[in-house]
């Protein structure tokens, strides 16, 4: 038996049951990526002599009788969290030096629990791409086809995963960076509610770890089921201690329900600003049959449903507007004059981010005002659904582009090329208003590759996405491991 895809789940119990150490699974887990991960290259720093120690002391732990949600389970952390005596980096050249000397809050919390971090996971230059590849720590490639990228940012994670290397792994997301490595490699992943789960530490190099509200970005969990994903939620989730946390007590609400006839699923595949591609159209398709077939009620459309195209743009100027906060100022000129040279009826992608990267104070508090309007829209349309199905982006994975720039690179959907960053308006949907979001398997396309979608659910009722996850694995299977 390969323990190294077991869930985190099992090998807990196996663990209380005394039928596997932690040393045993750790150095199994260490034996798998020192054999495979010279093809894919998704564990950019190994820690592999603490990793040891640390599943040492916690079968001591657990001979003393102690125990903890994850005591003894091997997994990964993304690059971007600060682990104290590692390097963090970001994929930046210039910091390859820097080493932390905390840990992130979530890496305590991991800790705390009794994970074991066998080490750190690849990802892009300053984490903003859709793949993962950086000039320190070179390229991860997809498991299930090596000439594709696994997505990003948080990639290396979804790659490590689908491989074998470790139960778990935790990432980050602002623009899909989660969702949209699970839907690459197979594996399930969650973004939080914005603000559920404290993110210090789990900041660029060389940035003060100071307790911060961000306006999009959330960190979160990733695996190889829905179980295991609300398993890492529950020890990641709550405030800060230095912050909320002085007063606050996390408490999630229930699931709003247990069994699949009972809920209540609006299912979109198509988006006014880009198409959807046939295998990704599939794989929604396949999950909305699911749902009916379990008994839920099913609608393709509803008229309260916020609107799509004016939630792509306003996404795109709040992304784009926070991406260039530290640019040089000679920069930050030319793009104003080029902003200022845009035809007012030019309503495209292209110029909502070349506006968004200009947006002065003022017209980013009117952003910021009809966003609310879009999250009181959401809670009207959540009065009637309990989910919506929907894409992460239009394709699969799709081979590794390393061309520079950003702005130049095309997404090829089914034959029609689009801006590479057109993609991001299907994760955009939740990330705008700061909804949760669940990324489940959907199936595999003819060629093999993985197809996955989105499951998002109210605010603050993250167990509701991850219930339905749960329900739908057992419906129409999840992950399966590369062959």
């Amino acid at each position: 038996m390969d323990r190294n895809f077991l869930t985190a789940e099992e090998l807990v119990a196996a663990l209380r049951a005394g039928e596997v150490t932690s040393v045993e699974l750790t150095d199994e887990a260490i034996a798998r990526i020192e054999r495979d991960d010279k093809a894919i290259n998704a564990i950019c720093v190994p820690d592999f002599d603490r990793a040891r120690a640390a599943a040492r002391r916690a079968d001591q732990a657990r001979a003393r009788g102690e125990d903890g949600p994850l005591l003894g389970v091997p997994m990964t952390v993304k690059e971007s969290y600060d682990v104290a005596g590692l390097p963090t980096t970001w994929g930046m050249p210039r910091y390859r030096d820097f080493v932390p000397a905390e840990d992130a809050v979530q890496v305590s919390r991991l800790r705390a629990a009794g994970a074991v971090v066998l080490g750190k996971t690849n990802v892009p230059l300053g984490l903003q791409d859709l793949q993962t590849f950086n000039e320190i720590y070179g390229t991860t490639n997809n498991p299930w086809d090596h000439e594709r990228t696994p997505g990003g940012s948080s990639g290396g994670s979804a790659a490590a995963l689908a491989a074998g290397f470790g139960a778990l792994s935790i990432g980050s997301d602002l623009a899909g960076s989660l969702r949209t490595p699970a839907h690459f490699c197979g594996v399930y992943a969650h973004k939080p509610t914005l603000g559920l789960v404290a993110n210090r530490g789990m900041v660029p190099p060389t940035t003060p770890a100071l307790p911060v509200d961000l306006d999009l970005a959330v960190v979160g969990p990733m695996a190889r089921t829905a179980r295991d994903l609300t398993l890492l939620l529950d020890v990641m989730a709550g405030p800060d201690p230095l912050t909320l946390g002085v007063a606050h007590d996390l408490r999630l609400p229930p699931a709003r329900h247990q069994r699949l006839g009972d809920f209540r699923v609006l299912v979109l595949d198509e988006h006014p600003l880009i198409p959807t591609g046939s295998a990704v159209r599939a794989g929604v398709n396949r999950v909305a049959d699911a749902l009916a077939d379990g008994g839920a009620r099913v609608e393709r459309h509803s008229p309260l449903l916020p609107d799509l195209a004016e939630a792509g743009t306003l996404y795109t100027q709040l992304l784009f507007s926070g991406s260039v906060a530290r640019f040089p100022i000679e920069a930050y000129e030319q793009l104003r004059t080029r902003a200022a040279g845009l035809s007012a009826d030019d309503q495209s992608l292209d110029a909502a981010r070349l506006r968004g990267m200009v947006l002065s104070h003022r017209d980013w508090i009117e952003a910021d005002n009809r966003r609310e309007l879009h999250r009181h829209g959401w809670r009207q349309l959540f009065a009637e659904f309990d989910a919506v199905v929907c894409p992460i982006t239009p394709t699969p994975a799709f081979p590794h582009d390393h061309n520079p720039d950003l702005l130049e690179r095309r997404i090829d959907i089914d034959g029609v090329e689009c801006p590479f960053f057109d993609q991001l308006v299907w994760a955009g949907l939740a990330t705008m208003p700061g909804l949760p979001a669940t990324a489940v398997p959907a199936g595999r396309t003819p060629e093999g590759l993985p197809v996955g979608v989105q499951l998002i659910g109210p605010m603050f009722e993250d167990r509701t996405p991850l219930r339905l996850a749960e329900l739908l694995e057992q419906r129409i299977g999840g992950f399966q491991a590369p062959r």
